[in-house]
């Protein structure tokens, strides 16, 4: 049962940057500073201009800078009675999938099927089982994000400074992402990179979609390779060099090629070969992450294992090849 209470202050808010906080999204800092309120909320007050940034409307996406004055309208906040217990198997789950950590950071083996914030029908995601497993760790914070059927490495940060510096580099394009994702049909040997800009709309219920737009999207770029051609499916890399919202699931699509399982780009009547081999989800991975040790200054590369199910589907999709390429 939700009781809504008023947001302290009750009256406007205006906030000046420091160094520390420049270089993060506006979005994201509103969603971290308004804890309890609703995403979809906080999206309304940018788009009618409650929210502003040294007395100008600016678009969800802006990144602070040093010195900006955020002017922040009352806000009435949906909290619990209680909050939501995190079960013990989820905690032990994400325990067990740290595949990589030091003093600032930790790589995660996301699993399928969760998503990596509360919010939206979702008591909790990755981020808060995370927080619940280690309550004595007060600034841990999503680097970047994975869709909820997306599986493999996430990037999480453990202090303000450490989140900082990755969101630099992923500005920056500094770091590497490859994700395996097997594609309906025969990729085409001649397509090595999709150059298409990408605008993203809500719909009225509140689902996210994106599409092709020419006119009105921006800069969105991925590159291919074929990891394995099979009989109605291909298993590529993926290297998306911006990170926009469903970007790979997207420019996949675009090509005639959708990613098997994917339900909200890819084919009505996926090719038989995608049912046989039991898929029951969308197949796309976040196999590899490379980027910069803020410590160190070397280069970093930490991949996740291919998960069980996914595995499976390959397995069954090569002993297909197999037994075809014997009986010819």
């Amino acid at each position: 049962m939700k009781k809504w209470v008023v947001y302290i202050p009750m009256s406007v808010q205006f906030v000046t940057f420091n160094a520390a906080q420049a270089g993060q999204r506006l979005d994201n800092f509103l969603i971290t500073k308004l804890k309890g309120v609703p995403k979809s909320h906080i999206y309304r007050l940018l788009r009618k201009g409650e929210v502003r940034i040294n007395k100008k409307r600016v678009k969800p996406d802006y990144r602070i800078q040093e010195g900006d004055l955020l002017r922040l309208p009352p806000v009435r906040v949906a909290e619990s009675d209680a909050p939501h217990k995190v079960h013990d198997r989820v905690l032990q789950l994400i325990a067990d999938s740290i595949l990589y950590e030091d003093d600032g950071m930790l790589v995660l083996n996301k699993p399928s099927g969760m998503a990596v914030h509360g919010g939206s029908g979702v008591s909790y995601g990755v981020i808060e089982a995370l927080r619940a497993l280690r309550p004595d760790e007060a600034r841990l914070e999503l680097v970047h994000r994975l869709d909820k059927e997306t599986s493999g490495c996430l990037m999480i940060a453990k202090s303000r400074p450490a989140l900082v510096y990755l969101h630099a580099q992923l500005r920056e394009r500094k770091v590497k992402k490859t994700y395996l994702a097997l594609v309906e049909g025969r990729w085409p040997k001649a397509v090595h990179k999709v150059d298409l800009p990408l605008l993203k709309n809500q719909l009225a219920s509140g689902e996210r979609m994106v599409r092709v737009d020419t006119a009105q999207g921006v800069e969105s770029l991925t590159t291919f390779q074929v990891v394995q051609y099979f009989k109605n499916a291909t298993l590529l890399e993926a290297h998306p060099f911006t990170g926009r919202t469903h970007q790979i699931r997207v420019h996949t699509a675009a090509t005639g090629h959708p990613i098997c399982g994917d339900d909200k780009y890819g084919l009505k009547q996926p090719v038989q070969s995608a049912r046989q081999i039991g898929l029951k989800r969308l197949f796309l991975h976040a196999l590899r992450l490379q980027w910069i040790n803020m410590d160190s200054g070397d280069r970093q590369t930490i991949e996740a294992p291919l998960a069980a199910d996914l595995e499976q589907c390959v397995d069954k999709l090569g002993l297909d090849l197999l037994s075809k390429e014997e009986k010819a």
